[in-house]
């Protein structure tokens, strides 16, 4: 069998690597990563080694931040942590039969330097974006070299667009972030409008986004009585403990609560506003949810995938930001809504609230609409997941030697 590295820059690129790699290890391969950026939890967390001494920063990696987000990046040192990390990459390189790049330019460029066979999930840009994808220097130039022998898109344009370049290299078979939903999961009781709540990842980015979403909670509470039929669940990153989170929301008078009953949401208080908070629990409240309130990125995809009808509110970034947000609905189409402008101007705050209050309405009196957008496939004949189809047809086609 063969040893393979995965080469890999942001959170959502992790995800996607670490559920390729665990089936490329279900074949028997040996696989290592190297994330480019962060600790690699996601790689961690499904038993892959990662390579090297890793680093988190605070804006969650070198990608589509705000101008706050970029000064803060040169401040952090992320630009000579990125330069020791490739230069591991090109000193362990040789002890590889293949690596596997996801994310964009940057790893792509790496890989090229090392002058190894790469396959590549281009999961960082779309067709979607601009209409006709243009990638940045030099990545077109180092997905045509003869090393690079597959390119996978994350969505059919891109496969169509792409394969006018790079011919018989692209493919899309499906997104492998979106296989943690293939298996039908036991969801929360559906007789209440359930709103759930994705404020991110990334520390310390999240704690502002979940602040700036309970201050929409509050108001949605505050509107009238008849609206007290509505369940507010947060999916929370497992980092984000019970005493920093304790620490972030106090100051704006919310309280944690703790159940005495065992296996019960931990819960945020605050007068009439009560918030369920579910750790490990991402699923789950995906796929219970009616409407989503999202400040994210790879959850946002995969909740609108799923058909899910979302609404984003701006942040201040690094990562997400108004920007983010208008690229990313371009990219994810009409099931992702926002009243533009910042919730802290009571204007948009109305605005804000109104809109998630019709879409709640609209999807609980029709419970098949979160059906209707559904743009994956979920459901094989054959049974595999988006990874193993990928990890079986890499293997098969450049590995049986």
């Amino acid at each position: 069998m063969a040893k393979i590295l995965f080469l890999s820059n942001g959170h959502g690129e992790d995800l996607s690597g670490a559920l390729m790699g665990n089936a490329f290890k279900k074949l028997g391969h040996e696989v290592n990563a190297l994330p480019l950026i962060g600790n690699g939890e996601n790689y961690l967390k499904t038993g892959l080694n990662v390579l090297g001494k890793t680093k988190s920063f605070s804006t969650g990696g070198m990608g589509y931040t705000s101008l706050k987000g970029r000064i803060l990046e040169l401040i952090q040192g992320q630009i000579f942590y990125l330069i020791k990390r490739i230069y591991l990459l090109l000193k362990i390189a040789s002890k590889y039969d293949l690596l596997v790049v996801v994310g964009d330019v940057i790893p792509v460029t790496a890989a090229w330097l090392t002058g190894l066979p790469v396959v590549t999930y281009l999961v960082a840009y779309s067709s979607h974006y601009e209409g006709k994808l243009r990638l940045p220097w030099p990545c077109a130039s180092c997905l045509s070299s003869d090393r690079f022998l597959k390119i996978y898109t994350r969505d059919i344009l891109t496969a169509d667009d792409l394969k006018n370049k790079f011919f018989g290299k692209v493919e899309f078979i499906g997104n492998p972030f979106m296989d943690p939903f293939l298996t039908q999961q036991q969801i929360f009781p559906q007789n209440i409008k359930r709103l759930g709540i994705l404020p991110g990842s990334r520390i310390p980015e999240v704690g502002n986004n979940l602040c700036l979403i309970l201050r929409v909670i509050e108001y949605l509470s505050n509107l009238n009585s008849e609206y007290t039929d509505i369940s507010f669940d947060v999916a929370l990153v497992p980092c984000l403990d019970d005493n920093t989170l304790k620490n972030i929301i106090t100051p704006d008078g919310w309280r944690l609560h703790y159940q005495v009953e065992n296996h019960k949401a931990l819960k945020l208080i605050k007068n009439k506003s009560i918030v369920n908070i579910y750790r490990n629990s991402f699923v789950k409240v995906v796929q219970s949810s009616n409407v989503l309130i999202s400040m994210a990125g790879t959850a946002t995809e995969q909740a609108a995938l799923l058909g899910k009808l979302i609404v984003q509110i701006e942040g201040k970034g690094p990562q997400f930001n108004a920007a983010f947000a208008e690229a990313q609905r371009r990219l994810l189409g009409p099931n992702i809504y926002c009243a533009n402008g910042s919730v802290e101007e009571d204007k948009h705050m109305r605005k804000t609230c109104n809109l998630i209050l019709n879409l709640l309405e609209r999807s609980y009196r029709d419970r098949l609409f979160k059906e209707t957008n559904n743009k994956e496939k979920l459901t094989r004949k054959t049974g595999e997941t988006i990874s193993e189809i990928m990890a079986n047809s890499i293997t098969n086609s450049f590995l049986n030697y």
